[in-house]
């Protein structure tokens, strides 16, 4: 079955550690019922999120976080569809990713905008690549 993934990037609102640990339990439980998985990027001036899986299930779940108030700046980079999961393992793995990607002031002056699908795709698939501890 042919899968759907989906990248968006949005700012923080009101970020915080209890901020992120409510996310991140509801969209591993959100995400793990829908046969959703993929990688949420936290940082407090950034989110950068990867959804993959069957294409109604993560349009829906894209969907609502367009409506979500935790998120404002809601920008889709990428939606296309895919052969395989790059997040397989995963229904939501986190990483703030604070030491190779953007800078806060790349964010603030328009890296995120400004950056090609595959520039989006490699911060992913770097992340793939590596394993994540404590999790």
């Amino acid at each position: 079955m042919p899968l759907l993934q989906l990248i968006y990037a949005s700012r923080p609102f009101g970020f915080d550690a209890g901020t992120l640990l409510d996310i991140l339990f509801k969209a591993r439980a959100t995400n793990a019922a829908a046969d959703v998985t993929g990688c949420l990027i936290c940082r407090d001036d950034l989110y950068l999120q990867l959804l993959e899986g069957p294409a109604e299930n993560v349009q829906r779940i894209y969907d609502k976080i367009t409506h979500d108030d935790r998120h404002v700046e809601v920008t889709q980079l990428v939606n296309k569809p895919v052969s395989e999961r790059m997040f397989g393992a995963w229904a939501m793995r986190d990483d703030p990713v604070q030491t190779w990607m953007w800078t806060r002031a790349e964010v603030d002056c328009g890296a995120v905008n400004s950056a090609s699908e595959d520039d989006v795709l490699q911060i992913f698939r770097r992340l793939a690549a590596q394993p994540q501890e404590n999790s």
